[in-house]
């Protein structure tokens, strides 16, 4: 197996890992990904990926990094290794992921290990289902709201979108009461900031326990047609930062899919194709494992750049991709650690888009779209069936 040079090593860091990591992992940085976006950094980073692969072949690329082992995966059938064998001998609760979810969800499935992941993420999958709750008619009726102000002001923009996104997300999560609670989801944004450097950030325990105790004062009425009444709050306590902060990379996808025409669940899985909200998926080894011929040894950090990947199928949109058993083709990650979310993202945002479809027309991006999008630019040009328009600011 080989080993990066020290110089490609410095290439994958600065082209790939660190920009990755600038724009926010936890949550995204505005200024940052707007920069991005000018210099299309991940177009940069894709072709990166490509010359590592070129140069030293297929297998993962151990990278020069003192004091850890790590790898960069360079091919799909690796990609479908690391998420098959979840969570041993790959797990997910790397050192990096429980350090960034301790600022706001320490107990959260993605940060634990052993029989308590277990438990966690069975809880997850029976509970995040969107048949137990008639998500349609919650999307549907913030949707039409939105409809309403888009047809008065003739645009959309991102920020009239995530308001009433967040209004979707409080009232799945944990009720209609929840709706307008704009405080708690503040609270949980400057926590997911605090997240996003990790190891280097201190713990802001009193803001945190501020978030807990109202998040709690929303589980404990455990409203009809919400998350919160499916489950005791005590248990569901320790899941809902994690779904709240998951419907925020939700709303992102169903901009995204707006502005490239997308429509129904195909239309939010080409969008997390084309943008990945999770760009790296990370795994960490149990076990010594063999690649190739290769002993990697216990603790190796095993990196998959999504972008890379997902960019094989082209620059376009292409919503016949789906369903799909491509092994890196992975908006949601996959195997058994696939996004247990899943399903319920996928009817929640493809209802958005198809009842701001069903009373808008907006214009598309021209293909092929960008390696990176900065959906906080994004305006619509929104009318009633028939005219088009699109801008980027």
């Amino acid at each position: 197996m080989a080993v990066a040079s020290r110089l490609d090593t410095g290439k994958a860091f600065a082209r790939v890992l660190l920009p990755t990591l600038a724009k926010g992992v936890i949550v995204r940085r505005p200024p940052v990904l707007a920069m991005a976006e000018k210099v299309q950094a991940d177009a940069l980073a894709v072709r990166t990926m490509k010359a590592l692969r070129d140069k030293y072949g297929p297998e993962p690329l151990r990278l020069r990094v003192t004091g850890r082992s790590v790898a960069l995966v360079l091919d799909p059938e690796d990609v479908g290794r690391l998420l098959d064998e979840t969570p041993e001998p790959f797990h997910p609760a790397t050192a990096e992921k429980r350090a960034a979810l301790k600022h706001f969800q320490p107990h959260g499935s993605l940060a634990t290990r052993g029989p308590e992941r277990e438990k966690r993420r069975r809880f997850n999958d029976v509970v995040l289902r969107p048949e137990k709750l008639d998500v349609e008619a919650v999307v549907r009726d913030e949707a039409d709201l939105l409809v309403r102000h888009a047809m008065s002001t003739g645009v959309l923009t991102w920020d009239d979108f995530a308001q009433v996104w967040w209004k979707v997300a409080r009232r799945i999560v944990l009720g209609a009461s929840a709706r307008d609670d704009e405080a708690l989801t503040d609270d949980l944004k400057t926590l997911r900031g605090n997240a996003n450097w990790a190891f280097l950030h201190p713990k802001r325990r009193g803001l945190r326990k501020r978030f807990e105790r109202r998040l709690r004062e929303h589980l404990e009425r455990a409203e009809p047609n919400s998350l919160a009444s499916l489950a005791p709050a005590s248990e569901v306590a320790s899941q809902a930062p994690h779904w709240l902060f998951a419907f925020d990379a939700a709303g992102i996808v169903t901009m995204r899919a707006l502005a490239i025409g997308g429509s129904g669940p195909a239309g939010v899985l080409e969008s997390a194709r084309l943008w990945p909200t999770t760009p790296v998926i990370l795994r960490e080894s149990t076990i010594a494992t063999r690649w190739h011929g290769t002993w990697l040894p216990e603790n190796t950090l095993f990196i998959v750049f999504s972008p890379y990947f997902h960019r094989f199928y082209g620059d376009t949109y292409r919503p016949e991709l789906w369903p799909t058993q491509e092994p890196a083709l992975v908006p949601f990650s996959g195997g058994p650690g696939v996004c247990p979310g899943r399903d319920l993202v996928l009817v929640s945002a493809g209802t958005m888009l198809d009842t701001l479809r069903a009373h808008l027309d907006f214009s598309t991006l021209e293909p092929p779209f960008p390696a990176t999008l900065n959906h906080f630019a994004l305006k619509l040009r929104a009318t009633r069936k028939g005219d088009d328009g699109l801008e980027v600011v």
